[in-house]
């Protein structure tokens, strides 16, 4: 009962953190194939496209057949929603919104307007959730400064109600945490 407790606590922090760009190592870029006259695809594990839902996408483009690219600007749902017409055809998609959309199913929605014109390749760069644990003895491989920040950070998530935290454990926990922070802060651009 308690490896039970304790995994669910291991479970829901990494999970959390993942909601946190500055929390997440990497972020990825992965290419999708466009249909032309499609304008919404499904994205999560046995969605359209086929891979673990993204927290949010960042950035993404277009690549055509002669292997140029074009921008797609990522827009929040208010600029989408302002959109009157959304099946509009057009030749290279300039806006995506992406429709986080949880379900059980676990895909989100990406919606592209206006929509292809042509087959084309979709780029995107997102952040995606954390690795986390699915049992008490696997073992989880993370970049450097994450297990001193999971641990100290994990002694605080279990504490209440059992035992007070040492205040040198909790100075440990903030200043690992900033430090990952640190190193995952995107660079600013002038």
């Amino acid at each position: 009962a308690e490896q039970a407790f304790y995994l669910s606590k291991m479970v829901s922090m990494p999970e959390s953190w993942s909601l946190d760009r500055r929390m997440c190592y990497t972020v990825l870029q992965e290419s999708f194939a466009l249909t032309a006259s499609t304008g919404t695809y499904t994205i999560g594990s046995g969605g359209t496209f086929n891979t673990a839902r993204p927290t949010k996408i960042l950035n993404a483009f277009i690549r055509d057949s002669s292997n140029s690219d074009s921008p797609v600007k990522v827009i929040p749902y208010d600029a989408y929603d302002a959109i009157i017409q959304k099946n509009v055809a057009g030749s290279f998609p300039q806006w995506l919104y992406y429709d986080q959309n949880y379900s059980a199913t676990s895909t989100g929605t990406i919606r592209l307007y206006p929509q292809p014109g042509a087959n084309m390749t979709l780029f995107i760069d997102s952040a995606k959730q954390l690795q986390t644990f699915t049992n008490v003895t696997n073992t989880v491989l993370l970049p450097p400064g994450y297990q001193r920040a999971i641990e100290s950070n994990f002694t605080i998530e279990t504490a209440p109600g059992l035992k007070s935290v040492q205040p040198e454990v909790i100075k440990i926990a903030k200043e690992s945490k900033a430090l990952v922070m640190g190193v995952n802060l995107p660079d600013t651009i002038m």
